[in-house]
Formats: C-alpha cells, sequence, structure tokens
C-alpha cells in the first residue's frame, strides 16, 4: 500500500484536510475538529455530507461527525448534575460549544499503514462561555482499513466536572425505508417525541417516521444494514453505553438549515454518546475516553 496523502484545502471559510489512504478518502475540518466525509473506492459515501452544507466560521456542518460536548443536545433534558455545570444565565446553545470552534491540530502522523491526526481543544486557554472548568480535549481521527475516532477528556480542575457527549455521525444510506439497525433488540430508549417516556425496543430497528430516541445499556456493537447498497456499517464502541437515533422524516426535515427536503431519505444518525446515567462524572485529574471504530462490509457479513 503506497504512503496516505495528506493535502491542506480551504472549504469556503473553514481550514480542512483531504486524507487518500489505500482506497478511503476523508475529509477532516479544523472547526470542531470535525469529520465532514468519509468515503472508500468507488462505493457511495459511507458519511453523509449535506449537499447544502455550508462551509462558515462559526456555524454546525450539517452532516458528517460534529463533536456535542460539554452536554448533548438541550441542557435542560441532560442530567443535573450536568447542568449545574454551567454557570450563566443566557439560553445554552444546543450540544455544546466546541463543534462550532477552532480546534489545535496537534500533528499528523502518516505511514504505510495508517494516518493519523490529532486534534486538541483546553477550556484553561479557550474558556466556554458560561462554563468555568477546566478540562482538555484531545479527538484522535485515525484511518486504515476502518475509521477510529477517540475522543478523550481530562479534567485539570480540583473539583469533579459531569459532562455528556456525543459523536454525531450522519450515515449515508441508499433509502431509509429499507435500513434497519441491529444490535439494539430489547434496550430500553427515551421516546423524545413522546415525553421522553421510557420503553423497551422490539427486535431490529426500522424506520418508518420521524426518530429521535436516546438508546441505554447498550452492547458495544451495532450494525446500520443497507440493502440496496448491499452493506453493513459496523459501529464498534469503547467507553460509550448509550446513543441516539435521529432522522428528520419530511415535515421537519422541511424545517432544517442546509438540509435539502427531501435529505432525509438518505441519511440517518447513530451517534456514539454518553448520555443520561451513562454520563461522564471527571474527577480531579481524571481522563475518560469514548472510542468509535467503523467498518463497511459486505451486507452477508456477520
Amino acid at each position: 500500500m503506497s504512503a496516505p496523502l495528506v493535502e491542506r484545502l480551504d472549504k469556503d471559510q473553514l481550514a480542512c484536510w483531504r486524507i487518500r489512504h489505500g482506497d478511503a478518502e476523508l475529509l477532516v475540518a479544523r472547526q470542531g475538529a470535525q469529520v465532514l466525509s468519509y468515503r472508500r473506492g468507488d462505493q457511495p459515501p459511507i458519511i453523509w455530507l449535506s449537499e447544502e452544507a455550508a462551509f462558515t466560521r462559526g456555524q454546525s456542518v450539517r452532516g458528517g461527525v460534529p463533536v456535542c460536548w460539554p452536554w448533548f443536545g438541550d441542557l435542560s433534558r441532560n442530567p443535573e448534575d450536568v447542568q449545574a455545570m454551567r454557570q450563566a444565565d443566557t439560553p445554552a446553545p444546543a450540544h455544546g460549544h466546541v463543534r462550532t470552534l477552532d480546534w489545535h491540530l496537534e500533528g499528523i502522523d502518516a505511514g504505510e499503514q495508517s494516518v493519523t491526526l490529532a486534534f486538541t481543544f483546553d477550556t484553561r486557554t479557550q474558556p466556554l462561555p458560561g462554563w468555568p472548568h477546566k478540562v482538555g480535549l484531545r479527538l484522535e481521527i485515525r484511518l486504515d482499513d476502518a475509521l477510529h475516532l477517540t475522543l478523550a477528556s481530562t479534567n485539570h480542575d480540583d473539583h469533579p466536572v459531569a459532562l455528556s457527549q456525543a459523536l454525531h455521525t450522519y450515515f449515508a444510506v441508499s433509502d431509509i425505508h429499507q435500513v434497519q439497525v441491529e444490535g439494539l433488540a430489547d434496550r430500553p430508549y427515551l421516546e423524545t417525541l413522546e415525553g421522553w417516556e421510557r420503553r423497551t425496543q422490539q427486535g431490529d430497528l426500522r424506520f418508518t417516521g420521524e426518530t429521535d430516541r436516546v438508546y441505554l445499556d447498550l452492547p458495544d456493537t451495532l450494525a446500520l444494514v443497507d440493502p440496496g447498497w448491499q452493506r453493513r456499517i459496523v459501529l464498534r464502541t469503547e467507553g460509550s453505553r448509550s446513543a441516539v437515533l435521529w432522522n428528520p422524516w419530511i415535515d421537519k426535515a422541511r424545517r432544517l438549515s442546509a438540509f435539502a427536503d427531501d435529505a432525509w431519505q438518505r441519511m440517518v444518525c447513530i451517534e456514539t454518546a454518553n448520555l443520561m446515567q451513562d454520563r461522564v462524572l471527571l474527577q480531579p485529574g481524571e481522563q475518560r475516553g469514548m472510542g468509535l471504530r467503523l467498518d463497511c462490509l459486505p451486507a452477508s457479513t456477520r
């Protein structure tokens, strides 16, 4: 295998890097340390990027893998200790702050077998509004025969820090009506569209309407099975027992920014996370990591 090719480029206002390794191509932005797209060979994309995505400073890009931190979604829906970390009266932005801020590129390690990009964000030098805690973040993005993402938080403060987080991964699919997610059967979830009612998943998940669910007590492996493209995307996680499954469907898609009216048919989010009772409580000096490995395999593979 030839050595990886790493190319620095700009997408409108955003500094980015394009990495080619073997038959794989990865696009990563400095803002949010966000993976924007990922594909292998002449196959359809694995990670979805909106056709209407805007590459604007200070705005999260629709698609890819935004990093949600130090809370996920609506702060008021997070555990009380996560909410208590924020000390401000102003409205809290959804998904925290770091997805719209520039991270520091710590380094690129390119060899014959893999290429790794390491990004850091440190609230000691880049304080977050209304969040006066000293925590260092490091996101390692490694590309070999799979894609590996590892997000680590280190508490440099003298008190415990509670946080929730997610790798908000958008996957490309051939047809949302045909795909299914394996590994969720018999697992509890919160149905956010029905008053956050706690329910239990019956069988594999198929999509028949707007979906916004927080799954809990998960195994370390899920699979997104796509018969249309004859493939199985396998998600293997470490340090995560929760995930969000999301598709806006017809009506909500029309209200979303940077999102085509029919794009709901071509994507689904499986967001590797630490949510609810799975949230992270960092003691002083402690480091905790959350990892995700993505393999794209033939549909017949088990």
